[in-house]
């Protein structure tokens, strides 16, 4: 029997996970009371029920009672059960835009500032957040890249970093993305741009992608990318971080960046990093 601890803040996506879980045959069981688990833990192994996967959605909604999920989790490893922990989060940014679009109340909030609610529900969840097997941002995913992590974790089996990557191509004449962590300029590398035969193509294109990547320059450059990368990867998962969004920039954003970035995101899956790679301008 599998059992999966969905938890996170408030705002960041734990209804989509239930409906993509349930999709894929867990039973769920929401808003359990973090006191209550042990027991329910106990009734599960017991029963006669033809259930081989069940999540349970444990968050602040139970209060201040939430603070008892990371010693209930404790005991019951401790019996020599499995238990996974699926922790989503998002930048409060985020989650402060999402309530206000929804005109729902904060579990936290109901006589104070939204933000004051989020800070004080961190610090409740930050126990569990720490024995948490896989931590989700979805501050940038949309709900299709968000199932596809949920798939790839708890249907396909892959094992991921700690760390979701966003690779964001962009043309630095629209602006480089806010949200950047880092950001690679690519501008130096032979423009496709200005062969008429590949001007409307884009770098997800064969004759462009091997256009771009021939140079003796684009292969030195790929190279010290991923040296660099892979340095950094594990500095971040230590530090706690769950989310990188690294971005590479070319001039329009259709071309090198594209090339890149696709390379870059398929390298890093391949070195067991979940990367999701986008095209902010590819249509400009």
């Amino acid at each position: 029997m599998r059992f999966l601890i969905v938890t996170g803040m408030s705002g960041a996506g734990k209804s989509n996970v239930v409906r993509i879980l349930e999709d894929v045959g867990y039973y769920c069981i929401d808003n359990m009371p973090a006191k209550l688990m042990s027991k329910f833990f106990a009734l599960c192994l017991n029963s006669q029920l033809n259930m081989d996967k069940i999540a349970f959605v444990v968050d602040a909604r139970s209060g201040e009672s939430i603070t008892l999920l990371a010693d209930e989790l404790g005991e019951f490893r401790r019996m020599g059960n499995s238990c996974e922990v699926l922790f989503l989060e998002a930048s409060d940014a985020v989650l402060i835009k999402r309530y206000k679009e929804t005109r729902r109340v904060h579990p936290h909030a109901q006589d104070g500032r939204l933000e004051d609610g989020i800070n004080r529900e961190r610090m409740l969840l930050s126990n569990i957040r720490s024995q948490a097997d896989y931590i989700i941002d979805t501050s940038g995913l949309l709900p299709r890249q968000l199932r596809d992590q949920i798939m790839d974790i708890f249907v396909d089996g892959k094992q991921f970093e700690n760390i979701n990557i966003n690779v964001v191509s962009f043309g630095y004449k629209y602006g480089i993305p806010l949200d950047a962590d880092l950001v690679f300029d690519v501008r130096f590398l032979p423009n496709p741009y200005y062969d008429p035969d590949m001007r409307d193509l884009t770098g997800l294109d064969a004759p462009v992608r091997e256009y771009v990547m021939k140079w003796w320059q684009t292969e030195e450059f790929i190279k010290k990318l991923h040296s660099m990368i892979l340095f950094l990867l594990p500095y971040y998962v230590e530090e706690g971080k769950p989310q990188l969004v690294i971005g590479i920039g070319c001039t329009g954003g259709r071309h090198r960046s594209v090339t890149v970035a696709e390379e870059l995101g398929k390298f890093l899956t391949q070195n067991n990093y979940h990367a999701v790679v986008s095209h902010r301008d590819i249509k400009k």
